[in-house]
């Protein structure tokens, strides 16, 4: 029976994606992608198991439309200095963005624990929006 895949396994599993080179790993594939993840996370994914994860999936399309778009292209800064910037930006940039998902998940289990409290189920949370009707007046 195949190790369902666990946190640690579906991160090097995004970040192989992201990092996906079709000029030295060739092209983008389910296929390609589970022979290249098996050394990597002790065990040959199926494509099942991975679309199974929405986030995976996700990424995995991503890729592929930048791909297929040409936008995949790495650009390469000009000296060491511009890319020693580069990083420094990126890596600051990653911290806010970590700051916010941790602010927005503190916020959720707030929210979280207010809807049970007071009675909110799972199918009135997940209620659409409702439609705005642009046709009326409002004189």
């Amino acid at each position: 029976m195949a190790k369902h895949l666990d946190n640690k396994d579906i991160n090097i599993i995004k970040n192989t994606i992201a990092g996906w080179d079709s000029e030295k790993s060739g092209k983008l594939s389910w296929e390609y992608l589970c022979n290249r993840l098996e050394p990597m996370i002790g065990k040959r994914p199926t494509r099942q198991s991975l679309g199974l994860h929405k986030d995976i999936v996700m990424a995995f399309n991503l890729k592929k439309k930048n791909i297929k778009s040409g936008n995949d292209g790495v650009k390469r800064p000009a000296n060491l200095k511009i890319a020693s910037q580069r990083i420094c930006n990126l890596e600051l940039k990653n911290k806010i963005l970590t700051e916010e998902l941790r602010n927005l998940e503190e916020r959720f289990i707030i929210w979280q624990y207010n809807a049970i409290k007071h009675g909110i189920s799972f199918e009135q949370l997940n209620n659409g929006l409702p439609s705005i009707d642009r046709e009326t007046n409002a004189d």
